[in-house]
């Protein structure tokens, strides 16, 4: 699982050193944010091909415990996605086109499995119900792939209006079409997104209503899920100029913001006392190692 938040992390380097330097004209900046891409498709697609298949192929899974971390693997290439159409910006000619064209493929592939798995999650909260306090937290961690697919689409299709006219000249009308399908699929994304965000938080009051909720570090399960929310919320405002999209970005930066201070307090103060180092109840995380010719036990059975 770990494997994955190397590529989402080295996309933020990615896009920050774009959007910094792109203002200055660094001759030299263009081709090392492509070269840094290319590293980081490497590292997302092993996440995304090898570690399912690793899942399902050495491990047993009791339904009642899947968690929201299955997404984990594969939310990377919707984050190499875009990366990609912020790294074609500063690219032009056939290096754009081929660099979109990358990224379109990386969407479908994260998208599509993404979304299978939350329907999966969501079937095992239907029948299951929440997650333990210990892990409520995980709660959060679909709304990531969803804001991240609503954030690409859209910068995708804005890269496809400007490139594809000549990139690809035989289909004449593609880039028009793609920018326009960037922002339908984008909100309805976001509209998705929407839904599982106010759940998330539901989830969580709830779990605290009846109960206390233990800190500890899959509390900074906020922080990524929401800003992606928060990125889709922002490029629609730039697409649309409608106000409500920025108030509402605006207003959950704000509480991001006072969210990071909290768990990154939080972290420091139970790290010192050594609290966030002691073991959690993790019997409702108990994975079970396939090993062949052997019967596999309940939860119950191996009470």
């Amino acid at each position: 699982m770990p494997l994955g938040a190397v590529p989402m992390a080295f996309t933020t380097v990615i896009t920050s050193m774009v959007t910094i330097l792109a203002s200055y004209e660094v001759t030299w900046m263009p081709t090392l944010a492509l070269v840094l891409w290319c590293i980081n498709i490497v590292f997302a697609l092993l996440s995304c091909l090898a570690i399912p298949f690793l899942i399902t192929s050495h491990q047993k899974h009791a339904f009642e415990n899947v968690n929201a971390t299955l997404l984990l693997p594969v939310v990377p290439t919707v984050v190499a996605s875009s990366a990609g159409a912020i790294v074609a910006s500063v690219h032009s000619g056939t290096t754009a086109v081929a660099v979109v064209l990358i990224s379109y493929a990386l969407w479908a592939m994260g998208v599509g499995i993404s979304l299978m798995l939350i329907t999966f999650y969501v079937v095992r909260l239907i029948l299951h119900k929440l997650p333990p306090p210990e892990t409520i937290i995980s709660v959060f961690i679909p709304l990531g792939p969803l804001g991240q697919s609503s954030y690409a689409i859209q910068l995708l299709g804005v890269q496809a209006l400007r490139v594809f006219p000549d990139g690809l000249s035989q289909m004449t009308y593609l880039g028009e079409v793609l920018h326009s399908l960037g922002f339908f699929l984008g909100l309805l994304i976001w509209s998705l997104a929407i839904w599982w965000f106010t759940h998330a938080i539901y989830s969580v009051l709830y779990t605290r209503f009846c109960g206390p909720v233990p800190f500890n570090l899959g509390w900074w399960a906020l922080i990524f899920p929401t800003g992606t929310f928060v990125s889709s919320s922002g490029e629609l405002w730039d697409l649309t100029g409608y106000t409500f999209f920025r108030i509402l970005a605006s207003t959950i930066t704000v509480g991001i913001v006072l969210l990071w201070i909290v768990v990154i307090l939080g972290t420091i103060c139970f790290a010192w006392t050594g609290e966030l180092f002691k073991p959690i109840n993790t019997r409702h995380l108990e994975v079970h190692t396939y090993v062949e010719g052997e019967d596999v036990q309940s939860p119950e059975q191996r009470v």
